[in-house]
């Protein structure tokens, strides 16, 4: 059965494989994306602050992506970032990222952020697509200071 839960420290590991497994399939560049991102090998340490949190797929027991919340790094005000939302193959299509984009979005309101801001590859087009229905918009320019350089769409949602 397929859920959507907040990570535990157990998943690291797996999670941290199957992330970089999908950016390598998308194309994603290794440098100035997340998969350079030290946060990947530590995900349950990384959003174990306040006003954060992971959440993963898990099916029979194995993870199948997962997306994060927290505050848009390097910016001052009520905006948090959406983050490192990845979906296997076997999944996308099914409305799973709607599932998992709420679950997400749901936790943002409740922990009192009133945007979330977004980046992502121009040719992930599935997923600008995703973003588009649950309300992003197109923005000119970066946001904070993500270190993601090489990701050049930034959007936002105001919740």
């Amino acid at each position: 059965m397929l859920q959507i839960r907040a990570i535990k420290a157990s998943d690291n590991e797996e999670l941290a494989a199957l992330l970089r497994s999908i950016l390598i399939e998308m194309g994603v560049p290794r440098v100035g994306t997340a998969y350079a991102d030290k946060a990947l090998d530590c995900m349950y340490e990384t959003y174990d602050v306040d006003q954060a949190e992971y959440f993963v797929i898990e099916e029979d027991g194995k993870l199948l992506g997962g997306a994060g919340i927290a505050a848009l790094a390097n910016y001052d005000g009520p905006v948090c970032e959406l983050q490192k939302m990845y979906i296997s193959a076997s999944l996308r299509g099914k409305g799973v990222g709607k599932q998992l984009m709420d679950v997400c979005l749901d936790f943002a309101k409740t922990s009192g952020f009133e945007q979330v801001y977004i980046e992502t590859m121009p040719y992930m087009e599935a997923a600008q697509k995703l973003y588009k229905k649950s309300g992003f918009e197109y923005v000119d320019g970066p946001m904070g200071c993500t270190g993601h350089s090489a990701c050049p769409v930034h959007m936002l949602k105001t919740l």
